[in-house]
């Protein structure tokens, strides 16, 4: 019989990181989907944004664990492993989306949503654009400028442009000085694209063996 300690452990699989990612990017994609989102209001919609928000996180932890060590020897110094930076980032990023989407539950002040909701939004984009970026770099170094053939290739892009429109997204819901945001419709379109974005990046990955891939695929 195995000990507790045993039948405790829970090793990380891509599969594992995968389904959460497509779990959280639903949640998202649901939230803010046109017509759908007017239904569930604005409490339903938040509700679906936070609950999303920590499968992601969730995902992004299991990822952190896949992408190996932090440090690397290279030419007799210690340099830190791109992969690993691209994976610690892309976690921070969905922190701040806990921060962000958990706050808007309650949030009712003007000051509150700037600065619980708007700032950590603005950040974990920008989190997730570095990641994504660093993603990117990482299929460049490798020589994979050009295989859309390649799952981790559409994987890589298909976080970045996701990644871009949760930016867009979040600079549309810049809070204004009487409470509303800045253009409503861009952030609730970003942020729909983004998921379908984010979504895509990891469905790819649900079919494969399970081994680890050389990038992040997820969001960010």
């Amino acid at each position: 019989m195995l000990s507790y300690t045993a039948a405790m452990l829970i090793h990380p699989t891509l599969r594992m990181q995968s389904w959460g990612f497509v779990i959280g990017a639903l949640l998202f994609a649901l939230g803010s989907a046109p017509v759908i989102s007017t239904q569930l209001g604005t409490v339903g919609a938040n509700t679906s944004f936070f609950v999303g928000s920590w499968f992601f996180t969730a995902a992004a932890f299991v990822q952190l664990m896949l992408s190996g060590a932090a440090t690397a020897t290279d030419s007799g110094g210690t340099a830190i492993r791109g992969e690993w930076l691209a994976s610690f980032i892309q976690f921070i990023g969905t922190l701040l989306f806990n921060v962000s989407t958990g706050a808007a539950l309650y949030a009712h002040t003007v000051k509150g949503e700037m600065h619980l909701v708007w700032n950590p939004n603005v950040e974990g984009s920008l989190c997730f654009l570095v990641s994504s970026a660093l993603a990117v770099l990482i299929l460049w170094r490798c020589g994979q400028r050009w295989e859309p053939r390649s799952k981790e290739w559409q994987s890589g892009w298909l976080n970045m442009l996701g990644s871009i429109a949760f930016g867009v997204s979040a600079a549309g819901a810049f809070v204004l000085d009487d409470g509303n945001t800045l253009d409503p419709n861009v952030a609730n379109v970003g942020t729909f694209v983004g998921a379908l974005c984010f979504l895509a990046a990891s469905a790819v990955f649900l079919g494969k063996s399970e081994e680890i891939v050389s990038m992040p695929s997820s969001a960010g």
